[in-house]
């Protein structure tokens, strides 16, 4: 009956899929096609590459009609025609092109770390999984267990042989675990609801109790080598001050002088003129502060770089030590064999049922066995966490 019981929580507590077991290398890889956030993204930025790559063309020429009566009447009418083309000095459309090169070239670094951030969320959420999942399989066998104390002193105080004090112990115990069961379950579900949220909304379950191997982590000097080398992060400010520089040169050349050419037909008194229209622009005062202002602009994107380097080298060193804490704890845990956890259920239920343990020592030590496990979990979890965002380059 105690395991129907289990077995009715568990189900209340798990939505159901009708759908295989996700692997994590399937679960990024349908958020990667799924997300919403990365869709609109790259309707963005493909919006945005149109957008750099408008204006590359001279302006639409201009067409000008004049008819003039003239006064008094024997004074003739005059009639003008224009057609001309404004151009920019010739220069100017190579630098436009170029310039609109560079930040498409900006635009899919922005995109690719827009991907690894919403995937090393979902990783993030992935690896929260297993650990609940772990932990719920765990907090099963402890709710069997305690169920099973808590009716052995019922049992044995309905025939006169135990106290109520006992018994009161075994139903906290039986309460606490309940809670936690329930608890955890709930947040498996809550997890498993983030994932179908970054996957677009379509359902998706996660339900792996084993972490992925995790890759032999290099010394921090190549770690940290490699992590820049592929940081979008530092690509996009790489970038930004490429089209800092672009746009200076673009600025130079635009204050060049402009140039007109066109057609002109001019009537009057039966007599008509045609020819060449021509003209050119002085740039004096229209663009008086636009090299300063791009000279600016290149100076705060050198230094922005540079702050971004002394940032990130700092950033990954700290991830890096937290790493090798984590792992070093965890080794320990696992040196103390934690997590064999079915054998010293078994030795700690056994013990007691042979009277080899009193009824608070067998409390005292399940509370302290519990509690190391959980705290063995913690750190295998955070282990984990931690492996995933010093690997988030590779996403």
């Amino acid at each position: 009956m105690k395991h129907r019981t289990i077995a009715a929580i568990g189900l209340a507590m798990f939505p159901v899929f009708v759908m295989a077991q996700s692997t994590l290398d399937q679960t990024l890889g349908s958020i990667a096609k799924n997300n919403k956030t990365l869709a609109t993204d790259r309707q963005k930025w493909e919006a945005r590459k149109l957008e750099f790559n408008t204006g590359l063309t001279p302006v639409n020429p201009t067409i000008e009609y004049d008819y003039l009566i003239g006064t008094p009447s024997n004074a003739g009418n005059q009639t003008d025609f224009t057609i001309s083309q404004d151009f920019d000095f010739p220069t100017a459309y190579v630098q436009k092109k170029k310039l609109a090169n560079e930040q498409s070239k900006q635009a899919e670094f922005y995109l690719t770390a827009s991907r690894q951030d919403v995937l090393l969320e979902a990783k993030s959420v992935c690896i929260k999984l297993v650990y609940h999942n772990k932990l719920q399989n765990q907090l099963n066998r402890r709710l069997a267990d305690a169920e099973k104390v808590q009716k052995g002193f019922q049992t044995r105080l309905d025939k006169g042989d135990g106290n109520i004090l006992d018994l009161n112990k075994a139903n906290v115990q039986l309460i606490e675990v309940r809670k936690a069961f329930q608890t955890n379950g709930s947040e498996i579900t809550q997890l498993n609801q983030k994932l179908t949220e970054l996957n677009g909304g379509e359902a998706i379950a996660f339900n792996d109790t084993v972490y992925t191997a995790v890759p032999i982590i290099p010394p921090f000097e190549e770690l940290e080598k490699l992590y820049e080398e592929s940081d979008p992060d530092r690509k996009i400010l790489e970038q930004q001050k490429v089209v800092a520089e672009k746009n200076l040169s673009l600025s130079r050349a635009l204050a060049l002088p402009k140039l007109t050419l066109g057609y002109h037909y001019q009537g009057i008194l039966g007599q008509t003129y045609n020819g060449i229209h021509a003209g050119t622009t002085i740039p004096l005062w229209e663009n008086k502060n636009v090299l300063k202002q791009r000279k600016a602009e290149v100076a705060a994107s050198e230094s922005e770089f540079q702050t971004h380097l002394n940032e990130h080298y700092f950033h990954i060193k700290h991830l890096y030590e937290d790493y090798t804490n984590l792992k070093t704890v965890l080794d320990a845990y696992e040196s103390a064999n934690i997590n064999t956890s079915s054998r010293n259920r078994v030795l700690l239920n056994k013990a007691f049922a042979l009277g080899q343990l009193s009824s608070i020592e067998y409390f005292m030590e399940t509370a302290y066995y519990y509690n190391a496990l959980d705290q063995f979990l913690e750190a295998e979890r955070d282990y984990q966490q931690s492996v995933a965002m010093l690997l988030k380059y590779q996403l």
